[in-house]
């Protein structure tokens, strides 16, 4: 998530038109104050139970952990854009986030 943090300016045009929410399966607690420590531009949402990450299809049944994927909603609540898995050390993996966020929502519009 420091990856997010670090370029979030540029990939999510600081929030403007977009809401950037990362879902974890751990507690809100350890959310909060992880994104407290790291200065996180964000929100954060607590999945303990994993429903919405299995929805997703984020969960890794065998590891018991939340996989990092990445799923951009457009404003038709469809899903428009989806990184199975996310891909954190790779450049090409934020260039084309930040390509699909462009087109739901350009800067500056």
């Amino acid at each position: 998530m420091e990856a997010y943090r670090d370029q979030y300016a540029t990939l999510f045009h600081n929030g403007e038109k977009v809401v950037l929410v990362g879902i974890s399966a751990d507690a809100d607690t350890t959310l909060a104050s992880w994104a407290a420590e790291k200065n996180a531009p964000f929100r954060f949402a607590a999945d303990p139970e994993g429903k919405v990450i299995r929805q997703y299809g984020a969960w890794n049944e065998e590891g018991k952990y939340a996989n990092r994927h990445t799923v951009i909603v457009g404003p038709d609540g469809k899903i428009a854009f989806e990184q199975r898995p996310f891909r954190v050390t790779s450049q090409e993996a934020y260039t084309a986030l930040g390509e699909a966020v462009d087109k739901l929502a350009p800067k500056g519009r």
